[in-house]
């Protein structure tokens, strides 16, 4: 076993030095950009004719890599290639598969402002966010390693006198993963990296915005060794391959992470039995959310200020655990308003790639639009206090953007957005604003804001999300600290990054030897 799990350490952009080496890790991965990139399946590379280009969503014209696209054939082959690799993997000792994690942790580590940097160009994430998703990408590959070690342990039962009994963990087959766009790195690894160090074998189908990150992070998996066929790298369109993939008799589970739409739509079909198949499908899903942050009457609130400012309108709100709704007690409601505003109109709209950027562009121009589309649905839903607008033309940017005395069954206190859209709603009292936070389909982050015990008591018991912040953001969960997951139509609360989360991806086996 390795030392004790440590979470990785953050870049302090405050110091030039950091940004000088920002800089050139940006001009090395620039000069790599246009390659095109071939499916991988059993180790074997396929261009195929059916292309897509994936584009800087803050610079239009820029193309950040062309990829390969799959069809259900190839498809068949990759499921195939993953079932025959299954046989053999499953075997492999669990810590030899840890290890194939700490190496790829190491490696990422050394090259952490390269695989940042192409998140800048390719998800338009600032230098910050980028570094922060590159630290959650290593911690995932360096707890999960850490947890398959010890799951791979004798595990604890009632001794008896006439028997030997053992409990195993043993892997479940072959895995569909499905990660997102707007965590390109950190989930999709984490998710990779689970299912293979339980001895699964992966098809993975990356998010066709952030297609290129999936595949540098593929290349380093061949870089540690990993042996070919147990991750099988498969874009493609979802409404084709994702849906053969789900729907295929060998696969035994599906992981995914994505809109609320799509996931119930997997689940939907993972649940219908196919010919030849021997096992209820298993499927892992986070699904987003509309999260909450509480403000008490008894509060800080210059921390409410802040605290809501960074959880609105980080990568642009592009995050499943952002703040879209802001509940606030009436005695504070205008101070807390005014604030936030203050805050939100001084944050720098530009190019990520700029150091003074505090946010850059929504990921495409379907983004772009349904955002647009909600914030005049907003106009007429609450008083517009700031933002509203766009920016640079060359790119997809959406101004930071506020409405206030916003009713708590409106739409936008309601749907989800995905973007720098955020919606105060004035409450009574304290039981009034929790009604409020807890009134939506979704349960995955919140947090309250108050010096109130009692109140944080109160929520601590009926605040009905699967991760609650007291005093602090709802965004920013860490690996093995905050296990990430939430309830209703956020998703299975599968509690990434925590204790839990390899059980999903193994079964149980007890063996009996009777004297």
């Amino acid at each position: 076993m390795r030392s004790e799990f440590r979470n990785e350490t953050f870049v302090n952009f405050k110091e030039a030095h950091n940004n000088v080496e920002y800089d050139a890790a940006l001009k090395k991965v620039e000069a790599e950009l246009g390659m095109e990139y071939p499916l991988i399946i059993g180790g074997e590379r396929i261009m195929t004719d059916h292309k897509i280009s994936s584009i800087n969503p803050a610079n239009k014209t820029q193309v950040i890599g062309i990829v390969s696209q799959a069809d259900i054939h190839i498809a068949e082959k990759a499921i195939q290639t993953a079932a025959a690799t299954f046989e053999t993997w499953k075997r492999t000792d669990p810590n030899e598969r840890a290890r194939y994690l700490y190496r790829a942790a190491a490696i990422l580590r050394r090259r952490k402002h390269e695989f940042s940097a192409l998140m800048t160009f390719e998800a338009g994430k600032t230098r910050v966010e980028a570094d922060v998703e590159t630290a959650e990408a290593i911690d995932f590959l360096e707890f999960y390693a850490r947890e398959m070690q010890r799951l791979s342990q004798p595990q604890p039962l009632t001794v008896s006198a006439e028997e030997e009994n053992e409990l195993y963990y043993i892997p479940l087959g072959v895995g569909v993963v499905i990660p997102p766009w707007n965590f390109p790195l950190a989930i999709m690894a984490g998710m990779t990296s689970a299912a293979l160090v339980s001895g699964n074998t992966v098809v993975l189908k990356p998010a066709s915005t952030t297609p290129i990150i999936a595949a540098k992070f593929m290349a380093l998996l061949e870089e540690v060794g990993l042996p070919a066929g147990v991750v099988n790298f498969l874009p493609g369109p979802g409404g084709q391959v994702g849906d053969y993939l789900v729907d295929h008799p060998l696969t035994r589970f599906i992981s995914f992470t994505g809109s609320r739409d799509v996931g119930l739509r997997i689940n939907e079909r993972a649940a219908k039995p196919n010919p030849g198949q021997k096992w209820i499908k298993r499927v892992v899903a986070e699904m987003g959310g509309k999260d909450a942050i509480v403000v008490d009457k008894e509060a800080d609130l210059d921390l409410a200020a802040d605290t809501i400012t960074l959880s609105a309108f980080g990568f642009s709100g592009q995050k499943c655990s952002a703040c879209s709704r802001v509940i606030v007690h009436e005695d504070v409601y205008d101070t807390v308003l005014e604030r936030v505003v203050e805050r939100a109109s001084k944050l720098v709209m530009s190019d990520p790639a700029d150091a003074g950027a505090s946010l850059g562009p929504v990921i495409d121009e379907k983004a772009y639009a349904k955002i647009r589309e909600y914030i005049e649905i907003g106009k007429q839903e609450g008083r517009l206090v700031l933002g509203g607008g766009t920016g640079d033309p060359n790119g997809f940017f959406i101004e930071p953007t506020i409405f206030a005395d916003v009713d708590s069954n409106a739409r936008i206190s309601q749907e989800e957005i995905f973007g720098p859209v955020v919606a105060f709603t004035k409450a009574k009292s304290f039981d009034e604003a929790l009604d409020f936070a807890n009134n939506t389909d979704y349960g995955l982050t919140g947090a309250v804001i108050s010096s109130n015990g009692a109140n944080l008591e109160k929520a601590r018991r009926e605040f009905f999300v699967g991760n609650l912040y007291f005093n602090r953001k709802c965004t920013g969960a860490l690996v093995g600290t905050h296990p990430f997951g939430g309830f209703n139509m956020s998703g299975t609360d599968s509690k990434a990054g925590g204790r839990d989360y390899l059980l999903l991806f193994t079964q149980a086996k007890l063996v009996c030897d009777r004297f």
